[in-house]
């Protein structure tokens, strides 16, 4: 179990975290906060590229800055990932190992293993800086899961990937999630519905909801509604609009308000839940 208790961060007098606690199991996790909510701040602590201003965080009861190989543990993608053009896929993936402190004995099973997790078995000898944006940033995954660590954290995974490509992200996690700790910080709720166990909805460094994809979900029960789009501006109270359809040649929206508006109701969805969560609703 890995376990932040109190965590504050500051930067000069701005606290990107404050105050922040939260318990991790081997379960996939979903990080869900705006953007300059502490997501990434929080993923540079628990990685230990941060050191903390307050707080605590423990792995298996143990404080982390006490346990020698926690970080070796850990696999990371990084918002912003790259590795040097100059090199091979093969020889990227070696190099980051290195870092790792890896078995030799069975690297190159793991290096064939992770590419062909992230479909870029055919690639392993091409120049990285051959390789296209999306391409590269499967190599970031490749490389986070190299040694197939306990944890794995995963930073804005699908930062400037096109659909497909973030279809495969999910498929990845469903195949690597199995008896880990994964934790993928985004602000994009479709990224995270069907693949994650539990979501964390983070705002201004600090933890505002917690639970299961249902739970959140639920949040948005009796506070989702519909109305034609060119009736939205009669509505006034506060509110966050999810989607616009077209419905029987009619522009419909729905969204998220205050329980009890009279408006028609519709099933919660989990964007809604997380709105609410965040704007309090």
């Amino acid at each position: 179990m890995l376990e932040v208790k109190n965590l504050t961060k500051k930067f000069k007098k701005f606290k990107a975290l404050d105050d922040f606690s939260c318990s991790f199991d081997n379960k996939v996790y979903a990080l869900l906060g705006p953007n300059g909510s502490g997501k990434t701040t929080l993923m540079r602590c628990l990685t230990g590229v941060y050191p903390l201003n307050n707080g605590e965080i423990y792995y298996n009861g143990e404080k982390i800055t006490k346990n020698k190989s926690f970080y070796s543990q850990i696999g990371y993608l990084p918002q912003s990932f790259g590795m040097f053009r100059e090199l091979t896929v093969r020889d990227g993936l070696k190099l980051i190992a290195n870092m790792k402190e890896l078995d030799n004995e069975h690297l190159d099973a793991d290096i064939e293993r992770v590419l062909s997790l992230v479909n870029l078995e055919d690639k392993i000898n091409s120049k990285i800086g051959s390789l296209s944006g999306g391409m590269v940033r499967r190599l970031g995954i490749a490389q986070a899961i190299l040694g197939d660590p306990k944890i794995i954290i995963f930073d804005e995974p699908t930062a400037g990937l096109d659909p497909e490509e973030r279809m495969r992200f999910k498929n990845i996690i469903r195949k690597i999630g199995k008896d880990k700790l994964v934790i993928i910080s985004t602000h994009i709720v479709d990224d995270v519905e069907n693949v994650c166990d539990d979501i964390v909805v983070i705002k201004s460094g600090k933890k505002i909801q917690s639970g299961s994809v249902d739970e959140i979900k639920e949040l948005a029960h009796g506070k989702s509604y519909e109305i034609e789009s060119e009736k939205l501006d009669t509505v006034t109270e506060e509110y966050a609009v999810l989607k616009t359809y077209e419905q029987g040649g009619a522009s419909m929206t729905v969204f998220v308000g205050k329980k009890g508006l009279p408006y028609k109701e519709v099933q919660p969805q989990l964007d809604g839940g997380y709105l609410c969560a965040l704007k309090d609703f």
